[in-house]
């Protein structure tokens, strides 16, 4: 696995899509402080969990080659032959784009500091939203990965984890529609932004917790056996 990660993490900053997927991530973060910061709010966590959106737009971009681009290039044989598991290399892969994914909040650490030199700050606040979020952006990068090893077209596959992102992330808008009332409540409370939203509460939930870990888990397992498909047909 840890070869597979080394070699997964080089890749992003050997090509631009690492580096475009962090400046985005950095222009926003910065954009949403400043906006925040003069209008006089001290929380970061109201930084940290405005990025979700910008999540939803960027995680194709982190996504769409972790599988397809191998399946294309024909390297894949080589991985499924391998004396490596699938699980070593369907994690080494997952932790790689978390890692980047994570490094586009380093930001957030120096706002926290230049917030706390004026007042004082609720750390735990901080922390509970970063949490949230890195929740998120697994979950995210867990179905992108999946969806990814379903085709060799990146195109494709950030497209339709661009869609499905959006409609995993923002459901709860259209629970609305639903006329079953104990269906809608389900809807709205499946959206992965009402779970999210909750850490950037100051509330550390487990239901919540759990929720992201099991789509994490579920997704990568489906990822798994595409590739474990893949190995014997």
């Amino acid at each position: 696995m840890n070869a597979v990660f080394k070699r997964e993490f080089r890749s992003y900053f050997s090509t631009p899509i690492g580096f475009i997927v962090i400046a985005a991530f950095y222009f926003f973060l910065g954009l949403y402080f400043s906006i925040i910061y003069q209008g006089g709010s001290p929380e970061i966590s109201m930084v940290i969990m405005a990025m979700s959106t910008v999540a939803v737009f960027t995680m194709p971009v982190l996504t769409m080659r972790l599988m397809s681009e191998d399946r294309r290039q024909k390297v894949d044989q080589a991985l499924l032959t391998a004396p490596v598991k699938l699980t070593g290399i369907v994690l080494g892969k997952f932790f790689a784009a978390l890692a980047v994914f994570a490094i586009g909040f380093a930001p957030t650490i120096i706002f926290e500091i230049i917030i706390a030199s004026y007042i004082s700050v609720n750390v735990m606040s901080y922390i509970y939203a970063l949490f949230g979020m890195l929740l998120l952006g697994s979950a995210l990068i867990a179905i992108g990965m999946f969806i990814s090893s379903l085709t060799e077209s990146s195109v494709i596959s950030a497209i339709l984890t661009l869609v499905i992102n959006i409609l995993v992330l923002y459901m709860s808008n259209f629970a609305g529609m639903i006329k079953i009332s104990w269906l809608a409540t389900v809807v709205e409370k499946a959206a992965f932004i009402s779970a999210a939203q909750n850490f950037g509460e100051n509330v550390l939930s487990v239901p919540d917790i759990l929720y992201f870990v099991s789509i994490s888990a579920a997704f990568l397992f489906l990822c798994v056996r595409s590739l474990d498909k893949r190995r014997w047909a």
